[in-house]
């Protein structure tokens, strides 16, 4: 007897992998605590009982597979938001030092302006 294969079908393991085919390792990023990526299996079909077999290796691969790639996922996820946090912190202090660059100038035209105008008026000039 042929075994079904209706959950291994269509979109099944092309659901998991929607964001790309390179796997972690190709792409020069890894995340160690996952282990190592499962082998996709060879499927065999020279007989009803190499293929029943395939379905079987295919079906481990599929549950293997998938909770890799939540672990590859959660670690990503984990450190991109660390990632994004650092930059964000080094955003705010970046931009708080130019804030202060930004007022102090602005304070310093305004006490030269200031200045200037009283030296005007205290010499006649309007």
């Amino acid at each position: 007897m042929i075994r079904p294969v209706a959950a291994l079908c269509g979109l099944s393991l092309l659901s998991v992998f929607a964001f790309g085919t390179a796997s972690a390792a190709e792409s020069g990023w890894s995340a160690p605590k996952c282990g190592a990526e499962p082998d996709a299996p060879a499927v065999k079909a020279g007989t009803v009982a190499q293929y029943n077999e395939s379905v079987d290796r295919v079906t481990a691969y599929e549950k293997e597979a998938r909770a890799y790639n939540a672990c590859v996922s959660g670690q990503a996820n984990r450190e991109e938001t660390a990632i994004s946090q650092e930059a964000s912190a080094k955003i705010s202090r970046i931009h708080s030092a130019s804030a202060a660059v930004q007022t102090h100038i602005a304070g310093s035209f305004q006490k030269l302006s200031s200045e200037l105008t009283a030296a005007g008026r205290k010499l006649g000039h309007h």
